[in-house]
């Protein structure tokens, strides 16, 4: 029965597209399998070894140093004393007036320049909003018009923005979040905070979900939505919506940190299901566990999988009774074969 039960599974498997080995956890049964791995991550010294790695950062992350702290302080774990001491000192550094003024101001006139915190205070009201969408494709028009270079992926992204503004561009989402998302995308890109993979699927969107024969047509900021290829652009459209949904609950700043830990549309989802369910402690959470042991917490083995480990175990278990049985049945034919002869 079990070896039926593992190959029905496994037929299944193979046949169905829709049915994978690992299947997405509900929001609270991710909660619970967060909270279960942060109970055994978070050990006094984890926590001390990880605020001492940031503090260690050039530039230094307060976002995730803060994050870390916020895990300490719900678990009831103090930092020792030395240490405490030389994060206060470092923080005082790094917040003082004449410090932070000056980096404003050099974050204003160039984004790479921009710290997480700096961004969301000295570069987000225009690059957040709908005119640095306007900026973005008006530029891009310019040199598309005039033979200049065009930065594709600053126009892809802007196009994108900008039409989530009056319309929803993919499917998923709204268009609210969307364009809050994507407007986020460009200042990280901006920022260099995208990781590798993202800046990759970004690229790709820009090279095939972009009409660009449309771009340099003066009346392409009264239709943005037109420029897109809903279907090209749907993989960074719903990047751009989960990262919307983090930043309605965590704020731009946190959202930009969480950033880094997204590769592709699930990894965004994940982290917007977390941020929705957990909040602020989502920070804490990828800090203290990593990504890959957070990720795990989000899946969990599907009905069908668990038939076929099943019926493996169930199949294994049942070869093994019957070898030992035949092994059993020969040692005592042998003695009984023995015996005989020892009798005559």
């Amino acid at each position: 029965m079990s070896l039926v039960t593992g190959a029905w599974a496994v037929v299944r498997i193979a046949h169905d597209p829709l049915l994978r080995p690992l299947i997405d956890r509900g929001a609270a049964e991710f909660a619970a399998a967060l909270e279960s791995e942060l109970a055994e991550a978070a050990t006094p010294q984890a926590v001390a070894d990880r605020i001492t790695a940031l503090l260690g950062e050039s530039p230094r992350n307060w976002i995730a140093i803060q994050a870390v702290e916020e895990v300490a302080t719900a678990r009831g774990i103090a930092l020792p004393a030395d240490l405490a001491a030389r994060r206060a000192a470092l923080w005082d550094e790094d917040s003082g007036i004449v410090t932070v003024a000056g980096a404003c101001l050099a974050c204003t006139v160039d984004a790479s320049s921009c710290s997480l915190s700096q961004a969301m205070i000295c570069n987000a009201p225009v690059a957040l909003t709908p005119v640095g969408d306007v900026i973005g494709l008006g530029k891009a028009g310019y040199a598309a018009a005039t033979g200049g270079e065009v930065d594709r992926l600053d126009f892809a992204l802007s196009a994108i923005g900008l039409g989530a503004t009056v319309a929803v561009v993919a499917t998923g989402g709204t268009s609210y979040t969307l364009k809050a998302g994507a407007s986020l995308l460009r200042m990280a890109r901006k920022m260099s905070l995208l990781p590798p993979r993202l800046l990759g699927l970004i690229a790709d969107a820009a090279r095939t979900g972009i009409r660009w024969d449309e771009a340099a047509r003066l009346d392409t900021l009264a239709d943005p939505a037109r420029l897109l290829v809903p279907k090209a652009i749907a993989p960074v459209a719903a990047v751009a919506t989960d990262l919307g949904r983090m930043s309605d609950t965590l704020g731009g700043t946190r959202t930009l940190h969480l950033l880094r830990y997204v590769d592709g549309p699930d990894d965004a989802r994940h982290l917007a299901d977390a941020a929705e369910t957990l909040g602020p402690r989502t920070l804490g959470a990828l800090e203290i566990l990593g990504k890959s042991r957070f990720m795990r917490a989000a899946l969990r083995w599907s009905d069908e999988a668990a038939a076929l480990v099943a019926g493996f175990f169930g199949t294994l278990a049942a070869l093994t009774a019957a070898l030992t049985s035949t092994l059993h049945g020969l040692v005592l034919r042998r003695l009984r074969g023995g015996l005989r002869q020892a009798a005559r």
